[in-house]
């Protein structure tokens, strides 16, 4: 079969989440046919799957404007932009209306396994970019497909390819076998099966973001309830507890992602919660009693816990790109124009530069990671930064390159600054009083003109932490 032209063919989106759905209404602003396939049986798969867990992000943050202009003829109106939405929330009244509006455009049951030039392996330079992309296609039925591409937008997130437990980024020793007592999510307290699981029980939790925040006040609360007296949880860090260790608490202008932080520091506070500091676990071993034994890299041995909670972060497949020529830092596996501006060995605040088409671009012409998986393994996103980056993109690639690299973004301020937030580097100062960048955070403005787009040799702005 021979590709046919490229302007005759749609832009092919992969991931029928928050940034994928996005991308295919500024695609559709654009006047570009998209095609978004999602391997999940329902779109916004992954965050159906913490539906239970209430966002840090109001209404107002979380809604794309193309896909609000997209919905506006339906009757479909934008639930209080002040209020949060759960996961769940999120998926049934935004991305599920969204993903109707756009009808046989997406795919449900659509797993992408290869993408490439036609006709032309990473090797092969002659007429490269004149050739289309093609898209193999595995559905849930059994049956292949290949499809062609003018373009394609990789927004299918990180949330499939959790870190391990193990402090060398590979997994701990016995971590595999020990699966039966380890979950990489933060559990949901509410279902009464996993609620018994954890009622009563002594929990590891591995990790020191948003999620493991969460994760310990659900633990707390637990533990605080009728049916969970002796639920205990025991925080793992692998560095020490410094001013910013909890997040920007009342400083961070994101209120409800501040919370998050103060709740872990009132479980610690309250003896619902042990911290361990400068734990990085080497083994994973299994008691007598069948419950496991946390091994540290510096042979310190645990006292048993019934459950272990892995919240380590993410990191991105490109198995499936493999084809492609990507140009990815060797550290984040994040572009690398976009790296230095969100590398967490460098940057913990909350300001992120604002970035676009050009960051986001590789040496394959034609091929965007976006969303979380532009980020890498960087533990930092906002939805809002996934908006703007679509939004960029669709005007590259419609041509339009004033609009695309017309960038803006407002961010919120996290409260809490400092680098070298990945170790416990000898130099790396604790912040006073608890850590905030300044006495009163302020809601910073980020404006980038056409002609400022970064460059992998222009130095990077300090900041990049923008929620995780």
């Amino acid at each position: 079969m021979n590709a046919p032209a490229t302007t005759e063919l749609p832009v092919v989106v992969i991931g029928a989440g928050p940034a994928g759905l996005a991308a295919a209404a500024h695609l559709i602003d654009q006047g570009i046919e998209p095609l978004v396939l999602e391997a999940g049986p329902a779109v916004g798969a992954a965050v159906r799957e913490w539906s239970h867990v209430r966002l840090f992000s109001t209404w107002g943050e979380v809604v794309d404007p193309a896909a609000e202009k997209l919905l506006a003829p339906t009757g479909w109106m934008r639930p209080d932009p002040a209020t949060y939405p759960s996961g769940g929330d999120w998926a049934e009244q935004y991305l599920q209306p969204l993903a109707d509006v756009l009808g046989e455009r997406v795919r449900t049951g659509a797993t992408v396994t290869g993408v490439s030039r036609a006709g032309r392996d990473r090797i092969v330079d002659a007429d490269r970019e004149q050739q289309p992309f093609v898209v193999h296609v595995a559905h849930a039925d059994g049956q292949e497909e290949r499809l062609f591409a003018r373009a394609v937008i990789d927004a299918s997130g990180t949330w499939t390819t959790p870190s391990p437990a193990g402090g060398s980024g590979l997994a701990a020793l016995g971590e595999k076998a020990a699966a039966d007592r380890i979950t990489y999510r933060v559990p949901d307290l509410k279902d009464p099966a996993v609620r018994g699981r954890y009622a009563g029980k002594r929990t590891a939790v591995i990790g020191s973001g948003a999620s493991a925040f969460t994760a310990l006040a659900y633990l707390a609360d637990l533990a605080k309830s009728n049916d969970g007296a002796g639920t205990k949880g025991v925080w793992i860090l692998r560095r020490g507890i410094s001013g910013s260790t909890f997040g920007g608490g009342e400083a961070d202008q994101l209120p409800a992602r501040g919370a998050l932080g103060l709740a872990a520091k009132a479980a610690v506070d309250e003896g619902h919660a042990d911290a361990v500091t400068g734990f990085r676990t080497e083994a994973i071993e299994r008691a007598d009693d069948g419950r496991l034994v946390l091994v540290g890299e510096d042979g310190r041995r645990l006292d048993p816990v019934d459950e272990v909670i892995v919240l380590t972060g993410f990191r991105p497949d490109l198995s499936f790109l493999d084809e492609l020529r990507l140009g990815l830092d060797e550290r984040l596996q994040a572009p690398v124009a976009l790296a230095p501006l969100i590398d967490p060995n460098q940057h913990s605040c909350g300001t992120v530069y604002p970035h676009g088409h050009r960051e986001l671009s590789h040496p394959e012409q034609g091929v965007y990671l976006v969303g979380m998986k532009s980020y890498g393994r960087a533990p930092t996103f906002l939805a809002m930064t996934g908006y703007e980056q679509v939004r960029s993109v669709a005007a590259a690639i419609a041509g339009d390159l004033e609009s695309a690299d017309r960038v803006e973004l407002t961010l919120p301020e996290t409260g809490v600054c400092g680098g070298a937030g990945l170790f416990d580097a000898p130099d790396a100062a604790e912040a006073d009083g608890g850590g905030c960048c300044a006495p009163a955070p302020q809601l910073v403005r980020l404006g980038a003109p056409a002609t400022a787009a970064a460059t992998a040799g222009e130095e990077a702005p300090a900041g990049g932490c923008c929620g995780s």
